[in-house]
């Protein structure tokens, strides 16, 4: 489909990027597990709300819901939010999950709303000119004990038309081409440091193979979690790395 680029990629029962959430955002939520424990009729409490920009087919917005958030998730990709909405009944979270199609640069994001916000890799998806003034909504719209995990591309990518990347000579995703906007190296941890309400817990720069759509093949990626510059979790680490005893 000419106005959805990305309707083949998520129009497959197993949708490229998988199913599984990032494991930094799985980590968080076990480690928060009062975020998703059930009344005793059995039902996820409502302990908050979540957003999930680019969205895709769900992947990181089904993990939020089944934690007992209410996720807003928003793509540009009306065939990922259909198969979106279609995963979260079958798993009977259907009522904690809104879909929005739109543009993320033209989505509003109300201030101090979202206990968490999660940007997978959909800053990079965006020219380089129009992250600043996303970047201050997506901040100004944590709450104030809220979590962001942002996750980006590099020049390290073998996508990469610059940077290490683009003399690598690892196998490319299918998905590459619409990439417009590689970070270079430590650039998502100086976006982050230089906003004032954010308190960064995690960063990292890394090589992930993928298997989850295409032939197998290598990203560069950046990873960062933060919270607001005033919370102090109890939670730290990816695992845990020093569990208190008996906990």
């Amino acid at each position: 489909m000419p106005d959805d680029p990305f309707f083949a990629v998520y129009d497959r029962d197993v949708p490229a990027y998988g199913l599984a959430p990032s494991a930094e955002l799985a980590s968080f939520l076990s480690q928060c597990p009062q975020r998703g424990r059930s009344s005793g009729a059995g039902a996820a409490l409502d302990l908050g709300a979540a957003l999930d920009l680019g969205a895709g087919a769900g992947r990181d917005t089904l993990a939020l819901a089944a934690a007992g958030l209410q996720v807003t998730a928003v793509d540009a990709s009306a065939r990922g939010l259909a198969q979106l909405r279609q995963r979260a009944a079958d798993r009977g979270c259907a009522e904690r999950v809104e879909t929005i199609e739109a543009d993320v640069r033209r989505f509003e994001i109300p201030a101090s709303r979202y206990a968490a916000i999660c940007a997978t890799t959909v800053l990079d998806h965006i020219p380089a000119a129009d992250v600043p003034a996303l970047w201050q909504r997506i901040v100004a719209g944590l709450a104030d004990d809220g979590v962001l995990y942002v996750e980006v591309h590099t020049t390290d990518d073998p996508g990469s038309p610059t940077g290490a990347g683009a003399s690598s000579r690892a196998p490319v995703s299918e998905t590459a081409r619409w990439v417009v906007n590689y970070f270079p190296p430590g650039e998502l941890l100086r976006l982050a440091a230089s906003s004032p309400r954010l308190r960064v817990l995690r960063y990292e720069e890394r090589y992930e193979w993928d298997y989850t759509h295409g032939p197998e093949h290598l990203h560069g990626k950046a990873i960062l979690l933060a919270t607001t510059s005033a919370s102090h979790p109890e939670w730290y680490g990816h695992p845990v790395a020093f569990p208190r005893r008996g906990a």
